[in-house]
């Protein structure tokens, strides 16, 4: 049985909003690395946080 569809929306309490933020933002790091190592792909990354701040990931082949 599949899970059931949820309303994507903003998330109201800021702390609540930044932790989900951090988790996702792990898992999506995570499966980009995955991807380039499993279909030796090149892989780039960018994501902005609410505040501006920065993350990447990017890898090339050798």
């Amino acid at each position: 049985m599949g899970r059931g569809k949820i309303v994507i929306r903003r998330i109201d309490n800021s702390t609540s909003r930044q932790v989900t933020f951090s988790k996702r933002r792990n898992g999506l790091l995570k499966k980009a690395k995955e991807l380039s190592i499993l279909c030796d792909a090149e892989v780039g990354l960018v994501i902005f946080s609410s505040t501006g701040k920065l993350y990447d990931y990017a890898n090339t082949r050798k």
